[in-house]
Formats: structure tokens, sequence, C-alpha cells
């Protein structure tokens, strides 16, 4: 038999009337919306135009697009016709924010337990039946059992098991309970939760300009850095970086965002307490926040075009300007600052 990657995300085969599922739209009619329903192997459901708004309707192309997707609330269902009628106006806020984190859930279980399948040659619904379903029922949801799955595999899984029909050395039939999943197939699923859902560290960043125009200012500068990134820790070690004068920044990271701006924040004002201690200022130019690959790799770039442009600035050691100034010697952050 041939093996299928098409299944539905849940045991039930159709939802329950008064639950929020999440749909995409398919095609607009005179009288109502023909949807698929995306936790349900895109079965089809209908939204009549009187169940998209509590408003007065002036334009469908408003509130309904073909493609879109999003949350609407379960009116009917006939199971028998595979039918069921939704309701975009009576869906709440509350009900969307639950079922958007519970299909984004899902989707990741989905398109991890499809990978499994696919390249383990794997029936997807038997899958579901032996592993994805009783960790839903066990754990409320399989992605809480994977996120366990990623440290400790074993106590999850070697748990499952499914029944399989023998014939014994009498030539009768015999039941064994055996485990759900083969060696190879255990280690694929692991191999594949571990790279998809392994937490990420987040890089977090803020934006400052310190200067100091005391004797020995660049020392002093120096010092407050020092403080800034005494104020970090294990889990969030803070770094203060030298853009271009008077720009700096700090970068921590970590898993948990909110523990990186706090730590971010304490190291600001320590370091502010310090230069203020030496008439110097810090105004912060972007307060802490996570910052995409993207504009980490555009600081890097920036940092490092500098870095080229002062390595070209001090190789010519022997310029009338060097002489008249005696600092053919200072670093680019003391020229900045003295």
């Amino acid at each position: 038999m041939a093996t299928s990657l098409e299944c539905r995300m849940y045991e039930a085969r159709f939802p329950q009337v008064d639950m929020a599922v999440m749909i995409q739209v398919k095609s607009i009619g005179e009288m109502c919306a023909y949807v698929s329903l995306l936790e349900y192997n895109n079965i089809e459901g209908m939204i009549l135009l009187s169940e998209l708004s509590r408003r007065r309707i002036r334009s469908i192309n408003s509130l309904i697009k073909v493609g879109r997707i999003e949350p609407v609330m379960v009116l009917h269902v006939d199971e028998e016709k595979g039918y069921v009628n939704l309701s975009k106006r009576r869906v709440s806020e509350e009900d969307i924010q639950v079922c958007e984190d519970r299909f984004n859930k899902s989707k990741l279980v989905h398109s991890i337990m499809r990978h499994v399948a696919e390249t383990m040659h794997v029936d997807l619904e038997d899958l579901y039946i032996h592993v994805g379903w009783p960790l839903y029922r066990k754990y409320g949801h399989a992605f809480e059992a994977f996120k366990l799955v990623v440290n400790d595999p074993d106590s999850i899984l070697n748990i499952l098991t499914r029944e399989v029909k023998e014939i014994g050395s009498d030539g009768q039939e015999v039941t064994k309970v055996v485990p759900a999943l083969s060696e190879e197939v255990k280690d694929a699923l692991v191999k594949n939760i571990r790279r998809r859902m392994t937490p990420q560290p987040l890089k977090i960043r803020a934006d400052v300009e310190m200067k100091c125009f005391q004797f020995d200012g660049v020392l002093h500068i120096k010092d407050a850095m020092r403080k800034a990134e005494a104020a970090g820790n294990k889990e969030c070690p803070v770094k203060i970086k030298l853009v271009a004068p008077p720009s700096y920044v700090l970068i921590t990271q970590t898993l948990d965002k909110e523990q990186g701006i706090s730590v971010l924040n304490k190291a600001i004002v320590a370091c502010t307490e310090e230069i203020e201690r030496h008439k110097g200022k810090l105004a912060v130019k972007e307060a802490p926040r996570a910052v995409s690959e993207r504009e980490d790799k555009l600081l890097e770039l920036q940092m490092l075009k500098l870095t080229e442009d002062n390595e070209e600035v001090g190789g010519d050691s022997n310029s009338e300007e060097e002489e008249d100034t005696g600092m053919g010697d200072v670093d680019v952050e003391q020229q900045s600052e003295i």
C-alpha cells in the first residue's frame, strides 16, 4: 500500500461547534465564501456573507479575500456530508489569539511529522495515530511534548507503543505490543525536532552616544565601558563596542528577551553613572531591543568599513598633519575624544 503524506493535524476528524479554527479562503460567491479548514486536512467549509460582519457590509472585499488565512468560529458540522458552516463575525479577539497560538504550534508539529513521513517512507496518518495523537492526549498539545524531546527523547517516545499481529509457532494469530517507532524513524524524528525546536539565542542591542572632554577622557570612557560589561551575567554577557565616535553599541545574546533587555538597561545605567562622575555624557539613541540577523550583519559591515578606513588613514604616518599635532601614535578612539 502506498504511503500517504496527507492527514489532519488532530485526532478528531471534524472541529467542534463553537470552536475557533484556522481557514483559508478559496472562492467568494454571491451568497457565501468557500474556505478550507487548514487544521483538518483542508476539508471544505462555508461562510454565509451574513456571517462576515456585525456591521452593514459596504464592501465584501474589505472583509474577506481569496487566499487570506484567518480564524473563524464553527457554527455547524455535518459529518455525514463532510461540511462545516462557519462565521467570521462571531469570533472574538480572545478566540483569535487562542486559535492563532494553537495553529502556529500545530503547523510546526505537522511540518516535522510530514517531513519524517516523507523521508522515512512511512504513512503520515499512521505516524499520527501512534505518535502525534497520543502525545496530544497526554500533553495537551504535541508541541509541548516535542519541547521535552529536545533534551530527553527516550522518556517521551519510548513509552509509545503499537499492537502488531503475528502468526505464532502454532499457526495461531497473536497480538504483540511493540515500540511505536523503529529506531530509524525515532532517530529521524528526534533529529528533526531538535533542528526545528532548539531555542535560538536572541541578540539584544542598544545604541548610545558617549562623550567625555575631560583630561584623560579616553580612559574615563574605557572605564565606563568596563562598568557596562560588568553589569552582564553568565546568561546575558554584555559587550560594548565602538562604532564611530561618539557612537557605541551594547550587545547581549540570550534565550530570554525580557531578561536581555533588562540586563542592557542596567548596563546603560552603570555606564552612565561612571561617565557622569567625570563630567561626561551618555545619550541613548536606540533603547535595548531584539535585532534581526540582517540588522546585525549591517552593523558588522559598517564597523568593518570604518576599521578599513581608519587603517588607511593610519597608514600615512609621515603626514605633515601628524608632525604638526604629534598624534601619529594615538588610536582612532583617542583622537576622537581628545
